[in-house]
């Protein structure tokens, strides 16, 4: 005889589908290449199952330019799916990056460079934010986009953080 839960479901199947569940976390955090630091976040829709839909404010260092936080806003699906990291993300971000203490260089820069990746789905998703080197300007350009395995989306955003006239970016 099959013990059930008290949901009439077997505690096997039960059981089974939290494995599951706890797998794929333990995969999608070990993948996780963003060091991302949430600040913060709102909830834009109630779920009764599963986190509320939200917004979440996060920031990143860049990694090879010292004194440069970059700022950025997306939406984070809840529910069941997006507690197991089933769900997709929607591909709208937001984007501002600024001085945060004094700027240095780590090495030469390339004029182009994906800084950071996130996953905004399982498999098929990612977050990117690419930085741009505007030499005539002394200015370093933060883009940010969404892409799909199959198809990209072409929302974005753009934000640029001038670099003191003093100290010149060391290019590739």
């Amino acid at each position: 005889m099959t013990k059930k839960c008290s949901l009439g479901a077997p505690v096997v199947a039960v059981s089974a589908a939290l494995s599951g569940a706890i797998v794929g976390a333990m995969f999608l955090l070990a993948f996780t290449s963003v060091s991302a630091e949430t600040l913060g976040e709102v909830n834009t829709a109630f779920k009764l199952i599963g986190p509320d839909h939200k917004i979440v404010i996060e920031a990143y260092d860049d990694p090879k330019v010292s004194g440069v936080a970059c700022y950025v806003s997306r939406a984070k699906t809840g529910g069941v799916s997006g507690a197991l990291g089933l769900a997709e993300d929607k591909s709208e971000a937001s984007i501002a990056c600024r001085q945060v203490g004094p700027i240095a260089f780590k090495g030469a820069l390339p004029r182009q460079e994906v800084v950071f990746d996130e996953r905004l789905s399982f498999l098929f998703k990612k977050l990117h934010i690419v930085r741009i080197v505007d030499p005539a300007r002394n200015a370093l350009v933060y883009l940010t986009y969404a892409d799909r395995l199959i198809e990209g989306s072409p929302q974005n955003s753009v934000t640029a953080v001038p670099v003191p006239a003093s100290t010149p970016i060391p290019l590739r």
